[in-house]
C-alpha cells in the first residue's frame, strides 16, 4: 500500500512553507530519519527525515514550490516490495483527496481575512442596499453613509431642526440643496428624524467603530502608476506583521527608561577578553571567546530577572506563568526581518559561554539555520540598536514575554558627580512591559536591579 508523505507541521504556528528542495529523487530507497528534504518556514529552513521505509514513488510538489499547506500531499512512498509505479498511480489518485481538505479548511479558514483588510466592502453594501427605500424621505445615507449637502442647505436645516440625511436631495449625485430642506420644513417630513436621534440621548453613546487598514487598492491609488515596484510578502514577513499586531493590540504595553553608567563594565570587559586563552582552529589561533557589551547585558538582564523573580513571569488568562529560569531572546536583523534566539539559562551561563553561544545563534540565524526550539519561548528579550548609534527606542514586547529590553548606544556625556561635572559613558535603556503581568513599581525594580549589575560588572562573575 503506497505511503503517502505529508507537509509537516514544523513549529506550533507554520500555517504553510515552501518547499525548498528534494534531497532524493523518484526511485531512491530511503529508509527512517534519512533526510529528504529542505523545508522553509516563516524563520528558518529545517530538514525533514522520514518516517518510513520504501522507495520514493512520485514527488507531488516540485522544489522550489511556494505557500504548501500543512498537511499537503508533498510525496508517496512504494512500501516494500510494492511496485513504484502502481504506487505512484494509486498514491497520486488518492492525492486529492487528501491534500483538498486541508486546502478547503484553509480557504475557508482565509476567506474572512480576505475581506476584512478590505474597509470598503461593508460601506458599498449599504449604498446598494435597499434599506434608503424604506424611509419615506432621505437621499441614501440614512444608513451611516455621508450626506452630501449644500453649506447653506446644512445651516438652515440645523436652525430649523430638521435632520439632513434625511432629506431626499436634487442636486447633482444627490446632494442636499436650500430648495430641498425648504420643502422638507414645510412638509413637515423630516422633523421625525430629529426626535429619534433625541430619544436616546440619555442612554450612553455607541462605541466608535474601529479604525480598518486601508486597502491595498487604496494605498496603491495613492502614488502615480509606474513609480513603485510591488515586492510580494515572504512568509516571515508575513509572520513578523501578524504577531507585531497581535502584540500591540493585545498586551497593554508601558515603557520605564534609565541611564547606566558603562565606564566599570567596558574596564572589565576588556580585562576578561585579554585573558581569554588561545585556542586552534582552523584558522589558525584565535582567542577563545571575546565578550561584547551585549553579551554582558543578557547575562545581566536574566540576573536581574533572578533578583526580581515575581518580574520573570508571563500572562495567560487562568494564571501567571513563573519561570524558574531566565531564557533570554536576543533580537537579530536577518534579511528580510527578524529572529529571536534564545539563551536558555542565561543566568546559569558564564560570560565567555554566553558570548560564544549568540555568536552560533546568530550566525545560524541569518543562514536560516535554526531549530524552532532554539527561537521559540523564552522569557524575556534584549533589542539592540547600539550599533547603529541610536541614543533610545522603545521595542515592542514578544508574545509570551512580559518584558523586553531596548538597549541604546553607549555615549560619553556630562554627568554630575559629588557636585562636579564630569565625563562618563552613558547607556540609555528603555524597558517595555506587559502591565497584565508586571505592574509599574515591580518594572522599575527590575530595571533598577539591571543598572545594579550594569554599573557594578563583578556581581555578574560570581
Amino acid at each position: 500500500m503506497p505511503i503517502n508523505i505529508t507537509m509537516p507541521a514544523l513549529s506550533p504556528t507554520m500555517e504553510e512553507g515552501n518547499l525548498s528542495k528534494w534531497l532524493v529523487k523518484e526511485g531512491d530507497k530511503v529508509s527512517p530519519g534519512d533526510v529528504i528534504a529542505e523545508i522553509e518556514t516563516d524563520k528558518a529552513t529545517m530538514e525533514v527525515e522520514a518516517v518510513d521505509e520504501g522507495t520514493v514513488a512520485k514527488l507531488v510538489v516540485p522544489a522550489g514550490t511556494e505557500g504548501v499547506k500543512v498537511n499537503a500531499l508533498i510525496a508517496v512512498l512504494a512500501a516494500e516490495g510494492e511496485d513504484a509505479s502502481a504506487a505512484a498511480k494509486s498514491g497520486g489518485n488518492a492525492a486529492p483527496a487528501k491534500a483538498e481538505a486541508p486546502k478547503t479548511d484553509a480557504a475557508k479558514a482565509e476567506a474572512p481575512k480576505a475581506e476584512a483588510p478590505k474597509p470598503e466592502a461593508p460601506k458599498a453594501e449599504p449604498a446598494a442596499a435597499p434599506a434608503p427605500k424604506t424611509a419615506p424621505v432621505g437621499n441614501g445615507h440614512a444608513s451611516g453613509e455621508r450626506t452630501f449637502a449644500s453649506p447653506l442647505a446644512r445651516r438652515i436645516a440645523r436652525e430649523a431642526g430638521v435632520d439632513v440625511s434625511a432629506v431626499t436631495g436634487s442636486g447633482p449625485h444627490g446632494r442636499v440643496v436650500k430648495a430641498d430642506v425648504d420643502a422638507a420644513i414645510s412638509s413637515g417630513g423630516a422633523k421625525a428624524a430629529p426626535a429619534a436621534k433625541a430619544a436616546p440621548a440619555g442612554t450612553p453613546a455607541a462605541p466608535a467603530a474601529a479604525p480598518k487598514a486601508m486597502s491595498d487598492e487604496q494605498v496603491l491609488k495613492l502614488f502615480a502608476e509606474g513609480s513603485y515596484d510591488l515586492v510580494p510578502h515572504d512568509n516571515m514577513r508575513k509572520t513578523i506583521a501578524r504577531r507585531l499586531v497581535e502584540a500591540k493590540s493585545t498586551i497593554p504595553h508601558f515603557y520605564l527608561t534609565l541611564d547606566c553608567e558603562l565606564d566599570a563594565l567596558l574596564a572589565l570587559r576588556t580585562q576578561i577578553n585579554a585573558a581569554a586563552p588561545m585556542k586552534k582552529t582552523d584558522k589558525g589561533e584565535a582567542p577563545a571567546y571575546k565578550l561584547s557589551v551585549n553579551d554582558m547585558v543578557i547575562k545581566a538582564m536574566a540576573m536581574a530577572l533572578m533578583a526580581v523573580p515575581d518580574a520573570n513571569a508571563s500572562w495567560t488568562d487562568s494564571a501567571m506563568v513563573k519561570h524558574k529560569h531566565a531564557d533570554v531572546g536576543v533580537a537579530v536583523s536577518i534579511p528580510g526581518g527578524l529572529i529571536t534566539p534564545i539563551i536558555r539559562r542565561a543566568d546559569e551561563k558564564t560570560l565567555s559561554v554566553i558570548s560564544n553561544e549568540m555568536k552560533d545563534l546568530a550566525s545560524r540565524a541569518r543562514s536560516r539555520k535554526l531549530k524552532p526550539e532554539e527561537y521559540q519561548g523564552g522569557t524575556t528579550a534584549v533589542s539592540n540598536l547600539g550599533m547603529f548609534g541610536i541614543k533610545d527606542f522603545a521595542a515592542v514586547i514578544n508574545p509570551p514575554h512580559a518584558t523586553i529590553l531596548a538597549v541604546g548606544a553607549g555615549e560619553e556625556r556630562a554627568v554630575v558627580k559629588n557636585g562636579e561635572i564630569k565625563i562618563a559613558t552613558i547607556m540609555s535603556v528603555t524597558l517595555s512591559t506587559d502591565h497584565r503581568a508586571v505592574d509599574g513599581a515591580l518594572g522599575a525594580e527590575l530595571l533598577v536591579a539591571f543598572k545594579r549589575m550594569i554599573e557594578n560588572p563583578m556581581g555578574m562573575l560570581v
